[in-house]
């Protein structure tokens, strides 16, 4: 598990380092293009359940530590299915990872 740390108050979102890795890149891409974004997640239930919104500006200081030591292996496909869903009312939020293109069969 990783961690998403937003602004100057040591606030701290507990991510899966995968998750975390990809929502980097496109945190990061967007922020590059001067874009603001309001990044909302869900809490699971054994850290109390319900539900957050964030608003990042390219001034926001963030801070991503993950727990694993290896840059992991980034599915672009993913990045760009989370950048889109920060033009949603609900703002970029955590969507499922695809299958590999290679792996999808028709």
């Amino acid at each position: 598990m990783g961690f998403l740390f937003y602004g100057t108050t040591g606030f701290a979102v507990e991510i899966d380092d995968r998750p975390l890795a990809h929502l980097k890149v496109a945190i990061l891409s967007l922020l590059r293009a001067d874009k603001c974004v309001a990044l909302s997640f869900v809490y699971p239930a054994h850290s109390g359940s319900g539900r957050e919104t964030m608003w990042i500006s390219p001034t926001t200081e963030l801070r991503f530590r993950f727990n694993g030591s290896r840059p992991m292996a980034i599915n672009e496909q993913w990045v760009r299915m989370l950048i889109e869903t920060a033009n949603t009312g609900t703002g970029l939020h955590l969507v499922d990872e695809p299958a590999p293109l290679s792996a999808v069969r028709v």
